[in-house]
């Protein structure tokens, strides 16, 4: 039994390790939740326990969820268009862009996790979890800024994140990640705005670049009554090598570093079988400029790449997310979750935001466990991120002359399986 464990934790590792995930949309480019259980909870959980990837938002987490292995796999079907109205004015220094609404391409693809905790005495756990963030990923079949075709961006992340925790009271637990971040990015088809560029050879085109860093997140569980639990968690900035192939296009010479975050949340049982979460979650996509920087007057005062090259202009994200479930019998656990935050996109930076239309705001999420045999339990959630639009102007046109919208939403169906070890 312990080899055949050993074997599928190994294999879900090398799976989850070869296919980092596309970033795509849901709160702006992080997962709305991490775990086919907290999924289905609209994403909220950091107070309450469902199995080994809580650790992936709450490393306090693994003393109290015990031992056990966890993984799974997202079907991510993303909608993303932009539509530009208005005729290109033609005039001296303007940059016009065709009118028209273009559709990206790629509708599918697969988001891994796999994660494990192991009891290290009646106090203390060690685990590990493997988990990608969820919005820059299009591919359009066309020259949308005037380069090559196909135009477009692939930014992969996944993250391995070996967790322990500790219980210091009864029913009071902290906990530390160590963050190992592994990420991959590709740009396609913006010749155009190499004239704007420090280093214009380094801004297109380049094949597919990578890099690695790291960071930390610690973390609070308490169950203060039967009733009440709460939840804390904070990450600190990843810092991350530099997109060496790319320096002409993100700001500080390629750098692109995974903005700090914490969530904070309660668990409360209002009746027997029944778990209501509330969490509210916080990214500071501001603090890292390659995300934040605005488009202008950036562009006009400094060129790309440099430490004050213009970003996607992003502000940051503060999210409220919703979960409730119920076990409708010994072995079915149902679930149902929404949750609400306002996207991170202005409408001043709609034009760089082609390339990264990550405006979804509200998710609506529904999920199932069913238990197989004393160890087992197959997990299912379905997230409908509800569309969402965002209308601004062409910034590089005259003035009222050219008016762009970013719309998208999307699907995302996980299936996945929690056993759990010992006795």
């Amino acid at each position: 039994m312990r080899n055949r464990l050993t074997f599928a934790l190994l294999v879900a590792m090398v799976i989850a390790i070869g296919q980092p995930a596309s970033l795509l949309a849901t709160d702006g480019y992080f997962m709305h939740g991490y775990g086919t259980a907290q999924k289905g909870m609209g994403g909220a959980g950091v107070a309450l326990l469902f199995g080994p990837t809580d650790a992936a938002t709450n490393p306090a987490s693994g003393v109290f969820s015990g031992p056990g292995l966890d993984f799974g796999i997202a079907a991510f079907s993303p909608d993303r268009q932009f539509e530009v109205t208005g005729t290109p004015s033609g005039f001296p220094g303007t940059f016009g862009l065709k009118p028209g609404t273009v559709v990206s391409d790629s509708k599918w693809f697969p988001v891994p996790h796999v994660s494990a905790t192991w009891m290290l005495g009646p106090s203390a756990a060690f685990g590990i979890a493997m988990y990608g963030n969820g919005g820059m990923n299009t591919t359009y079949n066309q020259p949308v800024f005037g380069g090559t075709s196909p135009t477009g961006v692939n930014l992969s992340q996944m993250f391995i994140a070996p967790n322990f925790s500790f219980r210091v009271a009864k029913g009071h637990s902290i906990g530390a990640s160590v963050i190992l971040g592994y990420q991959m990015f590709e740009a396609k088809g913006l010749q155009a705005f190499s004239m704007y560029s420090s280093a214009p050879a380094k801004v297109t085109n380049n094949g597919s670049a990578s890099s690695l860093g790291g960071g930390v997140r610690v973390g609070y569980l308490g169950q203060l009554s039967p009733m009440f639990s709460v939840g804390a968690s904070y990450q600190s900035r990843v810092k991350m090598g530099k997109f060496d192939d790319y320096a002409g296009l993100f700001a500080e010479q390629g750098g692109f570093d995974i903005p700090s975050n914490w969530t904070v949340g309660v668990g409360i049982k209002p009746a027997k079988g029944m778990d209501i979460a509330v969490d509210v979650q916080r990214v500071n996509y501001s603090e890292v400029a390659a995300i934040g920087h605005p488009m202008l007057p950036n562009l006009q005062t400094a060129p790309l790449g440099s430490d004050n090259g213009a970003g996607f202009g992003w502000g940051d994200m503060t999210t409220l997310k919703l979960g409730v479930q119920f076990h409708a019998a010994a072995k079915t656990v149902l679930r149902a979750g929404y949750s609400y935050g306002q996207q991170p996109v202005p409408e001043s930076e709609v034009m760089f935001n082609i390339l990264a239309p990550g405006v979804i705001e509200q998710h609506v999420t529904a999920g199932l466990t069913q238990a197989v045999g004393k160890k087992g339990a197959f997990n299912v959630a379905v997230t409908r991120a509800l569309s969402n639009s965002v209308t601004g102007p062409n910034p590089l046109e005259a003035p009222n002359q050219q008016r762009i919208t970013l719309t998208m939403d999307q699907w995302d169906l996980e299936f996945g399986y929690t056993l759990r070890f010992g006795k």
